[in-house]
Order: structure tokens, then sequence, then C-alpha cells
């Protein structure tokens, strides 16, 4: 590498507050290599000082200069920070400064700084994890919290403890600066750090800032999100906006960039015909070259006016020059996944008030400013305080890859992976084969809870990366794109499979969803991007195919390529290949709605050509208002779907019992799609399963109706599990139903038969359940029955034992309901489980009515007996009521019959 440039950083920074870091840093004592956190809010020059000022404290004469890697969450503010830069240098683009994004590079042998996207950086790292030739990583805008920024944060922060000669910083325009440099410091780890980074920080210039409330009459989001009226509101905000201020451009921040569109082509319908205001739209897909005049500084013009409507692209990043007004939606875009439905999408929601505090510093980061919120105060009030990080919502599958491909330490996070999201991201890897269970994952899917704490170290040593998944994290783009890059080079050509996975990843939205027309589009527009994005997947996919295949298909493939060899069948198959859970049939009752092999459901939008297609290979479906959206989606046969989700495939027999009946039937599926469904003669196996189904779900007492004899064995049992627990069986049905075909599969038989369960001996199954050598024990722990002093052997009535254990010990007991008059005498109740449990006794009058219940019959003779004695002799008069009931004998009927025990 040529001798290090020197770069003028007082020039650099004239005007600029960031221009105190000079000083800060040169008193500041860190090392050669440091670890800084720089805190600065936008507008302070923090992304174009700070690089330079790091290059010339790294710099030494002696040494080979290594590069300065900047990273930027998007491309476009990696471009403006770059070309920013060589502006102030005075330097052309690519030489001493440089960029690289997606798809497109300015660098050159002599380039020190470069600025990159995460995505970038963190692909460099796996590829070299080394970062050889790299003396400093800046990491910039940290506190807006992107995943891709949270994962290279672990990943360099690793680095830098192995690597003495890498600095690393850290750039936030927020507050949290403090936390920063503790994750930084040096110490065991991020979060308990011994000595946290040096902190470096400077305050912006505040200029006046007038909030003007501009709420709409109507809510801005229904159930298929952002509503026409409110983009109307926002539009006629922005024209009032401009005919109240004189001078100033405006920058409106909407959610997306339909919104961006819907509300820019409003305001240009509502200007007058004249040249004097131009609406422009800032989003990442805006071409370069535009992109470029919009932030280039203008020239003033006496008369002319801008309006920019942007997403939020512009919100800290970026500088739009000129901007002294500001519209604010009040509405931000942002992942959200659903574990439940597996799903992963952009949904609209309210923006945090840091959020909005962002945006309206646009309009006062050169001058006061005005900034018009499109909410009520009270709304503004009512806001988040902050936007969570994408880590908490987001889809993790290409995180988790990412970081199993590292192989590095994930307690370096700045907040660890939700468990959800987590384990879900790992079933979605190993289903792809970039992961191998080297033991089964347990829980992992969509129906697992998000909130519980999980062992990550246990959960990420259950699985390997497979030599599919590391080729799978060297493709830039989703992992599903790249398995599906892989997959379609193989079954159609690396031609097809490569324009048909840079038609799957452009960011260019299908009209009506139709993924065919946005690849007319493509092709009728000449789209660079997307040119750039086929000659760069068809490089990927010959570094990784069979070097004879490769060689074969070559060159001639690429040119194919360009050409446009792709047919629409041919993409329907390479859009199910790489998203096979998103394989979609129409359902019979609508002409828009789609199951999904995922299981789930998702709809067409109203307008599409697409309605009606008996199937869908579907590439992008998002979430709105709640439903599922599909928002890119091809035309495929069945037979393309059977083929892509071959893994999917499944055959499975199932059987239900219902009105006594068994009723099976053989499905074939595909996924959650089933395709055919034939009846069939139930197996002994699938009877008995159907059955103890039904009783799980209906209840034990509906459908097998037990007998009293069943139901006094199954009491006892519930009883001695209950007082001595194992090895005496747990009786209770919601365990019984469990194992019910375990324990009684002949008289499941003889049910399945079409036998009256009531007449079924259950019985005799209950008692295979017994302990041995503990059975024989059986009577004498809990008797049937017990005799009463008037000779009588009346029997015990067990306590439910689906209740037993929730009762308090007194009502656990046995009851026994005997007449009073066969107590006389008796002192001392008795007991079961050898005088462990006390038996409840229901004295009862000569009609069976209950007078007393009681397990201290002495306590009852002395205290209670004189008033049942008073209330009852006159209602029952043949029957004895002596003076005292300890003496006298005990009898069986009336005085006359003379039944008593002798």
């Amino acid at each position: 590498m040529p001798d290090s440039p020197h770069f003028d950083l007082h020039a650099i920074a004239e005007g600029l507050p960031a221009a105190a870091l000079i000083d800060q840093l040169a008193s500041a004592a860190v090392g050669r290599f440091p670890r800084l956190v720089v805190e600065a809010p936008p507008g302070t020059g923090k992304t174009t000082l700070v690089p330079p000022l790091i290059a010339e404290h790294l710099h030494d004469p002696g040494d080979m200069p290594g590069r300065i890697i900047v990273t930027q969450p998007r491309r476009m503010a990696a471009r403006a920070g770059a070309r920013r830069l060589a502006t102030l240098t005075g330097t052309r683009l690519g030489e001493d400064i440089g960029f690289t994004v997606r798809g497109e590079s300015r660098t050159s042998a002599r380039t020190r700084i470069e600025f990159v996207t995460t995505g970038v950086l963190l692909a460099r790292l796996l590829r070299d994890p080394e970062l050889a030739g790299v003396s400093a990583v800046i990491l910039d805008e940290v506190h807006e919290r992107h995943l891709d920024t949270d994962l290279t944060f672990a990943l360099c922060r690793e680095l830098v403890d192995l690597r003495e000669d890498l600095g690393l910083i850290v750039m936030s325009a927020t507050l949290d600066a403090t936390l920063w440099a503790r994750r930084l410091g040096a110490g065991d780890n991020a979060g308990g750090a011994e000595s946290p980074a040096t902190l470096l920080s400077v305050s912006a210039r505040v200029h006046p800032l007038e909030v003007r409330w501009a709420p709409a009459k109507q809510r801005p989001l229904d159930a298929r999100g952002v509503t026409w009226d409110f983009l109307d509101h926002v539009a006629r905000t922005t024209v009032d906006a401009l005919s109240t201020h004189t001078s100033g451009d405006v920058l409106v921040f909407a959610p997306g960039a339909r919104e961006v569109e819907e509300i820019a082509s409003r305001i240009a319908r509502s200007l007058p015909a004249t040249p004097a205001t131009e609406v422009h739209t800032l989003l990442g897909r805006t071409p370069a070259k535009e992109q470029d005049a919009i932030l280039k500084p203008q020239a003033a013009e006496v008369g002319r006016r801008r309006v920019i409507v942007s997403t939020s692209v512009a919100e800290s990043a970026l500088t739009v020059p000129g901007v002294s007004i500001v519209v604010d939606s009040g509405l931000a875009r942002g992942p959200r996944l659903d574990t439940r439905r597996g799903m992963s999408g952009l949904v609209t929601t309210r923006e945090s008030k840091a959020s909005g505090t962002q945006r309206a510093g646009r309009a006062s980061r050169l001058g006061p400013g005005t900034v018009y919120r499109c909410l009520s105060e009270s709304d503004w009030a009512s806001l988040p305080e902050h936007t969570p990080a994408e880590i908490a919502t987001s889809d993790l599958t290409s995180a988790v890859l990412t970081l199993a491909v590292w192989g590095g330490d994930t307690d370096l996070l700045p907040d660890p992976m939700p468990e959800g999201p987590y384990r879900l991201a790992v079933d979605n890897l190993v289903a792809l084969g970039a992961l191998e269970a080297a033991e089964p994952v347990q829980g992992a899917g969509p129906d697992q809870g998000a909130g519980a704490e999980r062992d990550a170290g246990a959960e990420e040593a259950s699985v390997t990366v497979t030599e599919l998944g590391r080729a799978i994290a060297r493709i830039p783009a989703s992992v599903w794109s790249a398995r599906g890059l892989f997959d379609g080079a193989a079954m159609l050509s690396p031609a097809a499979a490569v324009e048909a996975i840079a038609v799957i990843e452009s960011e260019q939205r299908a009209p009506g969803a139709d993924l065919v027309a946005t690849l007319r589009e493509l092709r009728r527009g000449k789209d660079r991007r997307f040119a750039q994005d086929v000659k760069r997947f068809a490089g990927l996919a010959a570094e990784f195919s069979n070097p004879q295949d490769a060689a074969d298909q070559g060159t001639a493939d690429q040119g194919s390529a360009r050409a446009g060899s792709l047919s629409p069948d041919d993409l329907g198959l390479v859009v199910a290949l790489a998203h096979p859970m998103q394989i979609g049939r129409l359902r019979s009752s609508s002409a828009s709605e789609y199951l999904l092999a995922s299981g789930t459901a998702a709809t067409l939008p109203r307008n599409s050509s697409l309605q009606g297609s008996p199937w869908l290979a579907i590439s992008d479906v998002g979430l709105s208002g709640g439903r599922a959206v599909i928002r890119a989606a091809v035309v495929i046969d069945e037979d393309t779907a059977e083929l892509a989700g071959a893994g999917l495939m499944a055959t499975e027999e199932t059987a239900t019992f219902e009105q006594g009946k068994v009723r099976a039937v053989r499905r074939t599926r595909l996924g959650g799609i089933e395709l055919t469904a034939t009846p069939i003669k139930a197996s002994p196996e699938l009877a008995r399963s159907a059955i103890a189904a039904s009783v799980r779900q209906r209840g034990a007492r509906e459908i097998l109706r037990p007998s009293e004899a069943f139901e006094e064995l199954r009491s006892r049992l519930g009883l001695l599990h209950a007082v001595y627990g194992t090895p005496w069986p747990d009786v209770r049905w919601s365990q019984l139903s469990q194992t019910l075909t375990q324990w009684c599969p002949a008289a499941l038989d003889r049910v399945a038969r079409g036998a009256d369960p009531s007449r079924v001996d259950l019985v005799s199954a209950l008692r295979t359940l017994l302990p041995w050598p503990q059975a024989s024990r059986l009577d004498e722990l809990v008797p049937v029955s017990v005799e009463v002093p008037s000779g009588s052997r009346v029997r015990l009535d067990y306590p439910d034992p689906d209740r037993v254990d929730s009762e308090s010990d007194s009502e656990q007991g046995p009851v026994l309901a005997v007449k009073l008059q066969e107590c006389f005498g008796w002192q001392t109740a008795p007991s079961v489980c050898e005088g462990r449990v006390p038996v409840v006794v229901h004295l009862l009058s000569p009609a069976r009515r209950p007078l007393a219940v009681t397990s201290d019959l002495a306590s009852f003779w002395a205290n209670a007996y004189s008033h049942v004695r008073a209330e009852n002799r006159g209602r029952y008069p043949k029957h004895a009521w002596p003076e005292d009931p300890l003496t006298a004998p005990p009898m069986r009927g009336t005085k006359r019959s003379g039944t008593m025990k002798r």
C-alpha cells in the first residue's frame, strides 16, 4: 500500500461542532489502537471528521498504514459519507476515500478510509476473521440498534481482544454512550467490563425549533395499513407548510416506499404547474445519481424550493441540505417476527419519541426550523420513549447462521437473543440444511414462548454448521435466496437461478404482488442494480458450483442470464425452492386467500392479477394489521409445488372417534397443505390412539363411561399415590389419558369394534398398574369398607383423585356415611393408610340426612350430640336418642325392631 495520505483535520472540521474531538483525542490517554466511544448528536459532523481523525491518530511513518473501515447501516449513507469526505479533502472518490456497498464499490489500492454497510463488513469478517490490512473499524449510528450493527459490534468486539493492532470506535447520537463504553471496555466480557472504553463527547449547536401540531381527523392506520385519508392529510400539511414559509426546503417523513410515492404524487398534483418547487423521493432504491443530486449542497436560487419525501433513511445518518421544515407523519415501519406463525415482515406503527426527535432535528441543523407533527400533543405524550432494538423484534435466522459460522462469544451482543425467535431460527436453519442438529433441539418452533430465559451455550452446542451453511452465509442475500440459488443452479442452470435470485432480492415492489411483472420491468428498464446483482450472483454461483459444471456452463450461462433466459416457470421453481414453506394453494372458498405450506394463511392484494391462481410460489409475505399479506409471488402448478417442496411431503394416517365409531383417513400433505384424503380401515394402533385422543379432548366419563367399580378402585389408588407417591400409580385422568393405549389396549380394541364402553372391563386393565409386591397390601391400606359398632360393614367413599391434591388434608380422607344410632359407644373414628389418613364420618339421621361431619367422635359426643338429640328426637321418635350415647348399645333399626349389636 502506498504512503498514507495526511488529512488537514482543521480544514475538514471547519464549522463543525465535532471539531472539539481533535483536542479531546489528543489529550485522552489512549493507545495507538484505541477503543473509543464517540457521542455526538446528528448534524455535528462526527461521520465526516472521526474517520480522518483516527487515520491521523494511527499514522506512524515507520509502519505500513492499514485501512480504516467506517460502517453505515444503509447504502445511501455509506455512499454519501464517502462522497462528502472526498469533497472536503479535495480528492477523487475511490482514491484516498472510497466506499463499498452491495453491488457497487469505489476503492483502490491507495484507499485509506472505506465506508461500507454493516452487511458488507459482516461478510468480510466471515471470509477473513482477522480483517487483515485493517487498522481500525468505526461503527457509526450504533444507537439505531439495527441487527447487522449489533452483530458487527459483537464480532469486532471479540476481534479486538485477539488483535492488539486493531482499534474499534463506536459512534452514537444518543445518551446511551456510557453503556456502549462499558460494552467496549477491557475486561472479562462486554457486560461486565472492569475498565470502560474512553468516551469522547460533543454537543450540537442548538438552533430554535418550532413545533406545530397537525393531527388528522381520522386514524392513520386501519386493518390494511396506512389509510388514503391520512396520506392526503400529510400531503395537505406539506403544501400548507410551503405556503406558510416563504423559504427553506421541506423534508417529509413517511413510513415506507409506497407511502413516500403516494404522498409525493399528491403533493405534486397540489402544487401550481410551475417549476418553482421540485418534488423528490428519497428511498433506498432511488438511483444513485438522483440520491447524489438530492444530498449535494445546492446553490441558493431565488424562488426555487424542494420537497423531499423520504423514509427513515434520512432520519439520522444523512444530511439533506437546505431543509428548514420537516413534516413528520409520526409513523415508522420496522421488522416484526410472529413466532406463532413463523413469519416476519415490516409492520407500520407509531414512531418512538427518540425517532420523532431525530426527525425534527433535521429542520434545525443549519438554522432555525419548524417541524409539523401529524399527530396531537397528547398522542406524542403516549409514544414509547425508544424504538426497540431489532434483535428483539426481527427474524434471527441470518443472524444465528452468522454467529454459528463465526463461532464466537454471543455474550458480546449488546442484548441477548430472545428464546422464541432464536429457537425458530435454529429450526429454520436445520430445515435448510445450514445447521446440523447434534441432538434434538427441544421446543424449536413457532409455538414456543419468547419470554423465558435460555441457556445459550447449551442451545448453541446442539447444532453445528454444515458446509452448505458456510456457503449460504457468504452469499449477500437472505438465507432463503442463497439456498434457492444453489438448488436452482443444480435443477435448472446457474444462469436461470442467478437471474431469479436477483429478481427476488430486488427492492422493486411487485405490482399487484406479481413477481413476473417485476422481472419484465427490471429487464425493460435495464435497471443497473439488477444487472450488477445478476453479475455478482453469477460469480458466486460459479464459485460454489462443481468445477466441471462451472466449466460447462460458465460464460454461456452468464451471457444467457444477461440476455434474459429466465422463463416465468423457471422463476416460479426457483422461488419455490428458495421459500418452500411459502408455497401456497388457493382456498376453495376464496379467490385471494392462500393456505401456505407453513400452515398459516395469507391474502393477495385486491388489485392482484394473480387472484384465482390455484398455486403460488411466494417470495415475500408480510404482516399488515395483523394479517399476512402476499407481496410478491409467481404462479406455479401442483407438480412444481411438489418438486420444490419435496422435503415437506409427508403421508400420514389419522383417525377420529365420534358417535362410537372410528373413522380413519390417509392424507398426503405438502407441509400444512392437504393434497389428498382417502378413507381407510384403521389399524388397531391407530384406532386406540383415536379413542385416547377423544378421551383427552372430551373426557373419560363421556367417552369410556367407566363403571362404579372402576371409579372406586381408581379413587383408592389415587389416595395411595397422594399419601405415598411412587410406586403407587398416578391415576388422575390427566395422566391416565396420556398412557391410555398402554394400560388398556384390549379394552380400547373392544370399544373400537363397537362394544358399549360401559360394558368393557376397565377394572382389570387398571389393576395392571398396581405395583408389586405392594399390591398385596391394597385392601389393608385402603379397605373397601369398615365395620361399625352395630356390626354393619359400611363402604368407604374415597375422594376423586383429580381433586385430592388440591384440597386440604382433612378433606382428603375417605367418607364413611353411617346412621348415628349405629355408632353409639364409638369414640375413635377409623383411619386408613396405616393410620395416616383419618376417615371423615358423616353421621346420618334415620332418613339418611346428614346431621354432623367429624373425624373426632369423642368430641362430637361430648359437645355436639346433645344439640343434635334435642333437634331430632321429636322428629324421629321411633329411634333411640339416649342421653348417654357412649353407654347405649348401637342399633341398626328402630327401638321396637331391637336390631342392635349384642
